[in-house]
């Protein structure tokens, strides 16, 4: 028994530890990208403390678990692909439409590699030494440089449903609510009318309603503000016209929200202020709110389900644009690909 418990505890250590920091880092900051790695830490430091309390069955639930998780490392390939397909269909293929087609047989590709050229000869070659060749290096280091930004993106999509869950508190000040682009030039895009709809419902259950921040300005095939249309669009919903402030410069998300901030500051000096967008886009709008120091809670409206994957790959692709996620980014590839390719081949050699 004391063995067993001094296993469980070897393992409950870096578990706890992982789930505290992150537990913490959310506290803090919730926008910040280090809170995606320290998600996918905590993921993994579980599933040793998991097999481990299965006890008597421990070889059975790690060869289940490595089963799911090889299941949902190619599910990511089939699910981008199905989803590319699907907004060819629904959207046209422009490149930002292909996007998620194309990441998809990309990363399909990796892992295939992978497994066919490297996993099956570990397992089944009798002369594996003879294996390994300069090209093969170089293939190997490519699909696991593949398959790693297919587990960060996994890991940032799963942060982002995350944050959707964490329990928030009400009675907003203020709730801003993002604009998108208007429909002949003037009326509410169903995107949108989605983002409203949230930020409605999100007014009415406020025990003291707040004032809403429709954010947006005229674009050049616009014919009014997206702050415009979206007042007209709440006043004909039942909000009161003085409970509604437009924010009609905006051209950006950005400037969504320092526009937005300059109203609040003007008004209140300790605000509790909500933002309201589509819940793919919540993660940058609140990485954006940091850099301008706007405190406020993200709040995520719902949008059609082949159109979730496509935007969630653009949100991450402007994630990793900036300079201190694309180091941390980098950080974790040399700590994981480089290491993993070195056991990959002493395996073979072996």
């Amino acid at each position: 028994m004391s063995g067993y418990l001094s296993r469980v505890f070897e393992y409950a250590v870096p578990c706890l530890l992982f789930w505290g920091v992150l537990a913490v880092s959310v506290t803090v900051d919730r926008s910040r990208f280090r809170n995606c790695i320290y998600l996918l830490l905590a993921a993994a430091s579980s599933a040793p403390l998991f097999c481990v309390l299965s006890g008597s069955h421990a070889l059975g639930t790690a060869r289940a678990l490595s089963i799911l998780i090889f299941a949902v490392l190619l599910s990511v390939p089939a699910v981008l692909i199905e989803n590319g397909v699907i907004m060819y269909r629904k959207e046209g293929r422009s490149l930002q439409n292909m996007l998620s087609l194309l990441m998809g047989i990309l990363v399909g590709v990796g892992e295939l590699c992978f497994f066919l050229f490297f996993i099956f000869p570990i397992f089944w070659s009798d002369q594996n030494s003879e294996f390994i060749t300069t090209g093969m290096k170089v293939l190997l280091f490519i699909s696991l440089s593949v398959i790693y930004v297919s587990v960060v993106f996994v890991s940032f999509m799963s942060y982002t449903v995350l944050l959707q869950l964490i329990p928030r508190k009400r009675d907003f000040d203020y709730v801003i609510i993002h604009g998108s682009g208007l429909l002949r030039g003037r009326e509410v895009s169903k995107l949108l009318a989605d983002r409203i709809d949230k930020a409605i419902e999100v007014y009415e259950k406020d025990p003291t309603p707040p004032i809403l921040i429709p954010s947006g300005g005229k674009g050049r095939d616009e014919e009014i503000s997206e702050a415009e249309a979206m007042e007209q669009y709440l006043i004909e919903h039942g909000i009161p016209k003085d409970h509604i402030i437009k924010e009609d410069r905006s051209t950006t998300t950005r400037e969504n929200l320092a526009f937005s901030k300059k109203i609040i500051d003007e008004r209140d000096a300790d605000p509790y202020v909500a933002l309201v967008t589509s819940n793919y886009h919540v993660y940058r709008a609140l990485s954006l709110c940091d850099d301008i120091d706007l405190e406020c809670t993200g709040i995520g409206a719902h949008v059609a389900r082949y159109y979730w994957p496509s935007a969630l790959l653009r949100e991450f692709a402007a994630i990793m644009s900036k300079k201190k996620n694309l180091l941390i980014f980098i950080a974790g590839w040399l700590c994981s690909v480089i290491p993993t390719m070195d056991a990959v081949m002493w395996s073979v050699i072996q």
